[in-house]
């Protein structure tokens, strides 16, 4: 049996991306919630994780961390995870990897928080680059590989969607303004059923962290 270690659901954008695998293809776990304050590494978390930070899954108690690791050791058991095509698969690992890597300053910038929803503000220079490259990403993938035959990136959900699942809602947070098939694609990651229900119980919870809370004056207040 699985087991999945994530941390707060209003704030954690990293487990979200694992759970929401799990959940989109109805892979079955047992779901452990464990309190965290931010994102740096937690000694109190080493039991569960060897880098000390969540999600963590264990498989009969073998212990996988790092989102992208955890994707791609589901995805060795469920190879429907990735596109089937070759080179449509080197492109979503390649965009998952980029995910997984690199938007720092997007993600500095506009921690995620479900409980806010803000006016929004014209992000700074270095933030607004990789909004713009997040933006060409999903452009380029819809109208390469998507072919249509679905609201993903492939077509078909994988992997690549479920790491960039987190930034729909830091976009929709936020208040960012995107071009036609970037907001499409936003609004279907956040339709998704499995991001519905995320939503719901992160309202639910009642730890607060100021350090993300007081950012709603920074963007202009809540809508």
């Amino acid at each position: 049996m699985l087991e999945l270690y994530i941390g707060n659901k209003n704030y954690s954008s990293w487990s979200l991306r694992t759970w929401l695998l799990l959940r989109h293809f109805d892979i079955p776990f047992t779901e452990h919630l464990v309190s965290v304050a931010g994102r740096d590494h937690n000694p109190a978390l080493k039991l569960i994780a060897g880098n000390g930070r969540v999600p963590s899954l264990h498989d009969d108690g073998f212990q996988v961390w790092e989102s992208i690791a955890i994707a791609e050791y589901l995805a060795e058991k469920y190879p429907q995870m990735w596109p089937s095509d070759p080179k449509a698969r080197a492109r979503a690992r390649s965009i998952a990897a980029e995910m997984h890597a690199g938007f720092a300053k997007l993600r500095t910038a506009m921690p995620m928080n479900l409980k806010l929803k803000l006016r929004g503000k014209p992000a700074e220079a270095d933030v607004q680059r990789d909004i713009d490259r997040i933006v060409e990403l999903w452009t380029e993938a819809r109208s390469q590989f998507a072919s249509g035959d679905g609201p993903w990136l492939f077509g078909d959900f994988s992997v690549a969607d479920a790491m960039y699942a987190p930034i729909a809602w830091r976009l929709h947070i936020y208040n960012v303004s995107l071009p036609a098939v970037a907001a499409a694609y936003r609004d279907a990651l956040l339709a998704h059923p499995a991001m519905v229900e995320w939503y719901e119980a992160a309202l639910l919870e009642s730890e607060a962290h100021e350090k993300y809370d007081c950012l709603a004056e920074v963007y202009g207040g809540a809508r």
